[in-house]
């Protein structure tokens, strides 16, 4: 029996587009923020992690309190929509902030500015609109290809942006007058552009009735289903142990993205040309697109998400190793080769990951009758906020412990050897104990087994 559809081409890719608006915010501050603040702004690294570790703290307080206010929300657009169109006005406010540090400012002042801004954005604003935007995904359509499509576009926008963000941003600085003028303006442009492209995928979907969402439960399993306190919720996210698996490679993934955005370091004074972070973002981003677009066929051709992720990340580990041994070499254009082929190993993941969420948050509805997406979904706010935030901070700690000097002509040796612990051997690692996760992440394979066997399980 065919799913019903429930979405047209123009949805699905409207729906994607939204991460262009997540990624002019997220990919240019996880990419470039750290070089801002310590080459134009003069901040100490080790101090600046410090401070974005700090702010983690908030973080974890508000994902799942955002996630329970989705879950209750009732309005003429639905529960999603309102809270990812009004928080995004608050994101394109404090990216501009945290780039627009004053000049005249006593270095406490900028970490201060600095610190409220980043939290603002993170801990609130990007927390409400990345949640509302990922729970879309099991709000507006119910059948399975659909939201495997839906994250491959989403994240064939999202990887696009973050390829052009990182292809253009040095250039973009130099060519409007460089310095904390140049970075100022252009993060007001991605401000901008962020704006209009978020209000474009809210208002390109419409969610189920939340009747639709459950008629295919019995009005006996129905009656079970009670309303529920925010740690009720807690609860239950930690009962599903796919939840747990799931939030823990959100983590690593996101880990792994900002070790690997301490390229441009890598770039700058390892191989003396920091516009090479342009080459090696189309080398990543190119493959991992051209991946995402055969991810849906892969899904449905293999049966489920589990062989094809479990697959691609065998390669990826593999080939992450193989780009250490070519930076070893002293090979450019093997380093740049095993990139993409890692790229293309990550892939499938990146592109169903949304939809594994949705599976797990059926799980927790067949084991204990109650719908919690919102609440769900936070673990991809969690995931990448914590991961980003420990990433950028340990790359802070790990340049200020190593000696880096910033604008320096020659680092010392310490920091040398640091730049490839950072951007060649911590990728490699994760990218292996995700493949161990992957191979425990069952949670299609278990809801198929609860509806047949047509009861719940503690």
């Amino acid at each position: 029996m065919n799913e019903k559809k429930y979405l047209k081409w123009y949805n699905k890719v409207g729906y994607g587009s939204g991460d262009i608006a997540g990624n002019v915010v997220y990919a240019f501050l996880s990419s470039f923020v750290m070089i801002f603040l310590s080459d134009t702004v003069g901040l100490n690294t080790g101090i600046v992690g410090t401070l974005i570790m700090f702010s983690k703290l908030f973080d974890g307080i508000t994902d799942i309190f955002f996630g329970s206010m989705i879950d209750k929300t009732k309005s003429r657009m639905g529960k999603a929509r309102p809270w990812m169109f009004g928080a995004y006005f608050g994101c394109a406010a404090m990216i501009i902030a945290i780039f627009a540090i004053p000049a005249d400012l006593g270095d406490f002042a900028k970490y201060a500015w600095f610190f409220i801004a980043y939290t603002a954005l993170n801990a609130v604003f990007y927390t409400a609109n990345n949640i509302a935007y990922s729970a879309l995904t099991a709000l507006i359509t119910k059948n399975g290809s659909e939201r495997v499509q839906m994250g491959s576009i989403r994240f064939m926008f999202a990887f696009g942006t973050s390829l052009l963000i990182r292809a253009v941003t040095v250039d973009a600085v130099k060519a409007l007058g460089g310095g904390a003028a140049g970075w100022r303006t252009v993060a007001i442009i991605y401000a901008v552009i962020g704006l209009v492209v978020n209000t474009i995928s809210v208002f390109s979907v419409k969610e189920i009735p939340a009747e639709e969402l459950d008629e295919t439960h019995s009005n006996k399993e129905m009656e079970t289903v009670e309303k529920y306190k925010l740690k009720d919720a807690a609860k239950m996210l930690v009962s599903n142990k796919y939840y747990l698996i799931i939030c823990g490679i959100y983590v690593l993934t996101q880990i792994f993205t900002a070790t690997l955005n301490m390229g441009i370091y890598f770039m700058k004074y390892i191989l003396g040309d920091e516009s090479l972070l342009g080459t090696f973002a189309l080398a990543i981003n190119i493959p991992l697109i051209c991946g995402l677009i055969v991810t849906p066929i892969l899904v449905k051709r293999f049966g489920g998400m589990y062989k094809i992720n479990l697959a691609g990340y065998i390669i990826a580990t593999i080939a992450r190793g193989l780009v250490v041994a070519s930076a070893y070499m002293g090979s450019l254009p093997l380093m740049l080769v095993f990139s993409g082929v890692a790229s293309i190993g990550m892939s499938p993941l990146q592109g169903d990951l949304n939809a594994l969420i949705a599976e797990a948050s059926d799980y927790t509805f067949h084991t204990k009758r109650k719908r919690i997406d919102g609440t769900m979904y936070s673990c991809t706010s969690l995931g990448v906020k914590i991961g980003g935030g420990i990433g950028t901070a340990l790359a802070g700690w790990l340049l200020a412990a190593s000696g880096f000097v910033a604008n320096a002509a020659v680092q010392s040796q310490s920091t040398i050897n640091m730049l490839y612990v950072m951007y060649l051997w911590i990728p490699m690692i994760i990218n292996f104990i995700i493949t161990i996760l992957l191979s425990k992440l069952k949670v299609e394979q278990a809801n198929a087994r609860l509806l047949k066997e047509g009861q719940s399980i503690s």
